[in-house]
Parts: structure tokens; C-alpha cells; sequence
């Protein structure tokens, strides 16, 4: 298997853990080997005879579809009151009963919190995982994921189109380390094995698929049998499909990452991250740097990300079905050059994604005929369209994604053409979203 070289040491990330007994627990702060607090009886750990929180102990039949488990996923009404709705536990600390003592392993809210646990429940659900773990934003999500799959010296492959800020992050943050990447055209599992064999077992696949922002789609089932035939570790950040359309560990992924800011949560008023994995033991060094670093989400963002999940399916067909009618669209009108839309039968990638994915999103990049001013004319015109840095919100969004998402890597070899405009597909009414774009496209 892929983490095969990283267990052989006793060490991952090239971090010594410690002995096991000594290991954290990743719901707690203090030291695993210790009584946990849960195993005694209820008038040992406290509660005073007042009835216990029990989220995360709901569970839908196994065979229930995505929506019921989206809905209903880790939730019971409280015990109290009967409210449907899980509370927000906006906390940092919890009383103990005793020195040592917390009740149900609560101590501090950096190291678990009832509103985040449930997130987690719900994330590890439906991404089809066994751990799950949220950030402060997507960008954490992947520094967490490289601190904990990473040692000195190792070596990043990315596709050749991907998020501006990964490449940021991985060459100007973790290239002063000594961290290596070198991108190569994921779409060809050809070329990764090629790359990989030039490069010591450990190494990391970085995947997105769809990529951001030309739509490029990978072959994940392909691309996990190269890595394992070379002990490398595949991550797939899944921020475009979300799980509603794609899940990766189920196609091989190691690491499953996402930017909740978007789709997850969907309503532009949170920044949250994800992580989720299937593998116990890279689990518990998560958890380790988690608590270690800090590297957690708040509990109104928790909360926030919950209530869009219950939503994620319903708005997914609408974003899906409003930006295919887009692409089509726009594959006709004068003033586009080109469409990027999975969706299209043009796309390269269209047999993949409909085999892969269960729908094709709602993301469209186009490239306008005008070039450069044609493209910030555009995306300076829409009235519909936010002009705004992000995707996946019920609102539907434009940017320019050179000047934008993808500033720093302007001026690189990686930078993105002047003459794309990215359209992040909202909810709303598609012929208005159709007669928006007909008027900014006519801007000059």
C-alpha cells in the first residue's frame, strides 16, 4: 500500500509520535493510556442526573440515499427539549468534575468540540471515510495533510492546473523546507507513472478533479494504481464535485480535502476546511498536528457547514443543471472561443466524468474571443454575476481568474490565460443568469 514506507520507521511525516501509550487521543488533549473519562459510570464523570448531548450517535440505514444521510447523519433531538436542530457549542473550555476528570473527554475546544465532532460524523459519512477533520479554512486543510504525510526532503506531484494558492503553498511555503513539486498532466496516468519512477517511494500525488480552472478531469481509479504500485500517497481535493458527485476514497484516494467554504457549506458566510481518510493511523497523526498546530474550525463555522450539508444534494442539482444549460449555451455565441465544461460531448473528459462522476457541477470557465479586455469587460458587467472571490455559494459568481485566484502564479508557467473568465453557477433562475451574461458579453 501507499503508506507502507511511512510505517516502516514507526514514524510518518518524519515526526517521532512517541510509544503508543503515549499517543494523543484525537478527541482529547491529554494523553491516551490515561482512564478515559467515558468508561466510568455516570456518577463518576459527572452530569449531576442532567440528560447528555448525544449527537453523532444517529445513524440512517445503511442503504438510505445521500440526502437522507445528509439530513439525518449524526443528529438526534435533544434530550432536553426535543429540538430537531443541533445547538451551536460556542465554547472554549468545559467544567470538570475532578482533577483530570472531563465529562464524556471534553476538556478544551481546540482539542474536540461537541458542534465540530458532529461535523465530523457527518464529513466521514458521506465522503465514505472512517476520520474526518475541519479546519480553519481549505488552504489549513492542505497544510495539514502535508505536515502529516510529508518528511525532510520529500516531494509534491500536482497536476499542471490547480487552485493558485496550492502552488503557493507548496513552492513558496514548503519549497524553503525543502519540499519538492514538479507538475505533470494528470489526465495521462502515463505521465504520473513516468514522474513517479524517477522519484524514492513517499512521494504525493496532489489531484483535482474537476481542476480550477480549465475543468480538467482525472482518471482517480488510474491514478491510485499508479501510486500504489510506487508507495506514493494520492490526495484528491474534491472541492468542485463535493461528494454529492464524486468520492474519491472509494476510487483509491488516500486523502479526500475540501475547501467547505464552497459547496459544503454554500452560503458564502463560513470558511471551513476538510480532511477525511480512511486509514487509522494516518488518522491519528492528523489528529496529533490538529491539536498540536491549532489547526481547527471554529463552532459557528462547524454549525454553519452542518446546516449546508442537509442542503447539498437539492442545491447541487441546481447548480449542475443551470451551468450545463450555460455551457451549451455559450458554446454557441460569437464572442467565446472556447467552453470548459465537463458536461459538454466536447470536453476531452466527458466519458470519464460521466463514468466517475454522478453529475457534472457548477463550474464553467470560458475564454472570449476579445482576449484580455473582452475578458475583464465581462467580468466587470455582470449584474447577476458577483464580481467576488470564491465558488459554490447559491449566488452565482464571476472572476477573472489571472488578476484573481490565480494571481500568484502570474508571470509562471503555470499562469492562467488573460483571455478566461471563471463562473462559479449559482441557484438562481437560469434565464436570468443567461440574459445577465448576453448583456456583459455585449460590453465593450
Amino acid at each position: 500500500m501507499a503508506g507502507q514506507a511511512f510505517r516502516a520507521s514507526g514514524a510518518v511525516g518524519g515526526r517521532h509520535r512517541g510509544p503508543r501509550s503515549q499517543r494523543l487521543d484525537p478527541r482529547r488533549c491529554h494523553l491516551q493510556g490515561e482512564v478515559d473519562p467515558r468508561s466510568r459510570p455516570p456518577e463518576q464523570r459527572g452530569g449531576r442526573g442532567a440528560p447528555e448531548y448525544r449527537a453523532c450517535v444517529s445513524a440512517p440505514r445503511p442503504d438510505a440515499g445521500f440526502s437522507t444521510r445528509a439530513v439525518h447523519l449524526g443528529i438526534d433531538p435533544d434530550p432536553t427539549t426535543g429540538a430537531i436542530s443541533p445547538p451551536v457549542f460556542q465554547t472554549s473550555t468545559y467544567l470538570q468534575d475532578a482533577v483530570a476528570q472531563p465529562r464524556n473527554g471534553y476538556e478544551y475546544s481546540r482539542c474536540a468540540n461537541p458542534t465540530r465532532d458532529l461535523l465530523h460524523r457527518q464529513l466521514a459519512g458521506l465522503e465514505g471515510g472512517r476520520h474526518a477533520f475541519s479546519t480553519p479554512a481549505g488552504l489549513a486543510a492542505e497544510d495539514l495533510v502535508l505536515r502529516a504525510t510529508l518528511r525532510p526532503g520529500g516531494h509534491v506531484v500536482t497536476g499542471t492546473d490547480a487552485y493558485g494558492g496550492t502552488f503557493r503553498l507548496l513552492e513558496q511555503v514548503w519549497g524553503p523546507w525543502g519540499i519538492g513539486t514538479s507538475a505533470v498532466d494528470l489526465t495521462d496516468p502515463a505521465a504520473l507513472e513516468a514522474r513517479l519512477a524517477e522519484l524514492d517511494a513517499g512521494a504525493l500525488v496532489w489531484v483535482e478533479t474537476p481542476s480550477n480552472p480549465f475543468l480538467q478531469i482525472v482518471d482517480l481509479a488510474a491514478c491510485a494504481e499508479v501510486c500504489r504500485r510506487h508507495g506514493a500517497r494520492l490526495v484528491v481535493d474534491n472541492t468542485f464535485a463535493s461528494p454529492y458527485l464524486q468520492r474519491p476514497l472509494a476510487l483509491g484516494a488516500d486523502v479526500v480535502v475540501h475547501s467547505a467554504t464552497k459547496y459544503l457549506a454554500g452560503h458564502s458566510d463560513s470558511v471551513t476546511g476538510v480532511v477525511v481518510v480512511d486509514d487509522d493511523e494516518l488518522a491519528e497523526q492528523i489528529a496529533f498536528l490538529q491539536n498540536a498546530a491549532g489547526q481547527v474550525s471554529g463552532p459557528m463555522d462547524a454549525w454553519l457547514t452542518i446546516r449546508g450539508l442537509k442542503t447539498l444534494a437539492v442545491r447541487m442539482d441546481r447548480h449542475c443543471a443551470n451551468a450545463q444549460h450555460l455551457a451549451e449555451w455559450l458554446s454557441s455565441h460569437p464572442a467565446v472561443s472556447a467552453v470548459h465544461y465537463p458536461g459538454l460531448p466536447s470536453h476531452p473528459g466527458h466519458e470519464l466524468a460521466a463514468r466517475q462522476m454522478d453529475g457534472f457541477g457548477g463550474m464553467v470557465s470560458i475564454q472570449l474571443a476579445g482576449g484580455r479586455e473582452a475578458a475583464l469587460a465581462l467580468a466587470q458587467s455582470t449584474q447577476v454575476f458577483l464580481l467576488a472571490e470564491s465558488l459554490g455559494g447559491v449566488e452565482s459568481l464571476v472572476v477573472h481568474p489571472g488578476d484573481m485566484t490565480h494571481a500568484s502564479v502570474k508571470g509562471t508557467s503555470r499562469a492562467v490565460p488573460e483571455d478566461m473568465v471563471r463562473l462559479s453557477v449559482g441557484i438562481e433562475d437560469v434565464e436570468d443568469l443567461q440574459a445577465d451574461l448576453e448583456q456583459a458579453l455585449a460590453a465593450r
